[in-house]
């Protein structure tokens, strides 16, 4: 398969259409749909791809995760690919990202972990995931009593939607880390196999 500048495939219908020309070169902006209405995460999206120097047109809608407000562990991905093919609908990309508690192996702790999937139209996903952090005992606490992660971090810090501004992460690392850099690096790394096409199959 033959791709275009914008990792998906040279169609004739997509140069008739005017989107490439015809050694692929990307002559409209890409649509990259995010599935939530989240500042932070098409922030993060927005700044991957001009990082990345593709010129996209980044729209965000609320989507259904199909998976609890809280996740745990696999629930994690599974909301992150969810929300990645709920909403790419006519667009170039659909992406979704979503923070879980993943467990250590071999240990009762947890890591508060994003994942990322992108979706092409073609239906090629890639995924990533940001750096993972742990929470404090007393945030643990609430979300084993039925709390999401993001209602006890309010709770704790007194800021309500933290998760829209600074992030949990930005509150524990006194500002040397805040929610848009760890989003951006769990959607930096879904992109790495659309970075190094030479070196990815599909």
């Amino acid at each position: 398969m033959v791709l275009a500048q914008d990792g998906l495939p040279i169609a004739s219908r997509r140069i008739r259409a005017g989107l490439i020309d015809r050694h692929g070169v990307r002559l409209k902006p890409v649509r990259v749909r995010v599935g939530s209405d989240n500042p932070v995460k098409a922030r993060a999206v927005r700044r991957v791809f001009e990082r990345l120097r593709i010129r996209a047109r980044v729209e965000a809608s609320p989507v259904a995760t199909k998976v609890p407000e809280q996740p745990f562990d696999e629930e994690a991905l599974q909301g992150a690919m969810n929300r990645a093919r709920a909403a790419l609908g006519d667009g170039d990309f659909g992406v979704g990202i979503e923070a879980g508690l993943v467990r250590l192996p071999g240990s009762e702790d947890r890591l508060d972990v994003q994942y990322c999937v992108v979706i092409d139209r073609t239906g090629h996903a890639t995924v990533g995931q940001g750096p993972g952090f742990a929470y404090p005992s007393a945030v643990l606490r609430r979300v084993r009593s039925g709390s999401s992660v993001g209602e006890a971090m309010a709770h704790l810090a007194s800021i309500r939607d933290i998760g829209a501004k600074q992030g949990a992460i930005g509150y524990l690392t006194k500002g040397l880390l805040d929610r848009d850099a760890l989003t951006e690096a769990a959607v930096l790394m879904a992109m790495v196999p659309r970075i190094r096409q030479d070196l990815y199959s599909r």
